[in-house]
């Protein structure tokens, strides 16, 4: 990341710190979103919606209904992601925002590359080339694919409301489209 998106976070993060938790730490953040992505994904490559209720929006997990009936099976494999095969993630957007009734909210995207050992074709829908890495030698070689997925959670701060965090985007760039 940019040395300017990396002091923007970094700034947000001390305004969820110093006005709505006090407690709020990056790397615990992270780590429970690396946890819910490879949960969340898990459930969605194996059609198990309805175990996602407390974890993604109402609207999301409507979405999902609709795309996941239509995958292929090989997109939706692609869609797993085991926690040890996360490579890398980094934070993307951040926002803190009120709605019209003073309703206060955190928004933190997160972006996560991750292996994934499906048969997914050389080119993927929209043209676009999907990185392939190969494990082995000729005769054990296994071929994974390095797939990325944007996952944005969002909080509510505001007084009396529950201390959760909840999915409200799911992209998974090339399978879930």
């Amino acid at each position: 990341t940019s040395p300017f998106a990396w002091l923007r976070t970094r700034f947000y993060y001390l305004l969820i710190r110093l006005y709505f938790d006090q407690e709020f730490s990056v790397e615990e953040f992270t780590r429970g979103a690396k946890q819910a992505f490879s949960v969340v994904s898990k459930l969605l490559s194996q059609r198990k919606l309805d175990l996602l209720d407390e974890l993604v929006s109402a609207e999301v997990l409507q979405v999902l209904k609709e795309k996941i009936s239509l995958l292929p099976d090989s997109h939706r494999d692609a869609l797993a992601a085991d926690i040890d095969a996360i490579m890398y993630t980094t934070e993307g957007d951040i926002r803190i925002y009120y709605d019209d009734d003073g309703t206060k909210f955190v928004s933190i995207l997160m972006c996560f590359w991750y292996l994934n050992g499906a048969s997914l074709p050389d080119e993927v829908p929209g043209e676009a080339k999907v990185f392939q890495i190969v494990f082995g030698d000729e005769s054990t070689k296994e071929k994974k694919h390095l797939l990325t997925a944007n996952y944005e959670f969002q909080r509510e701060f505001t007084e009396g409301a529950k201390p959760d965090w909840t999915i409200t985007r799911i992209e998974h760039p090339r399978l879930l489209e």
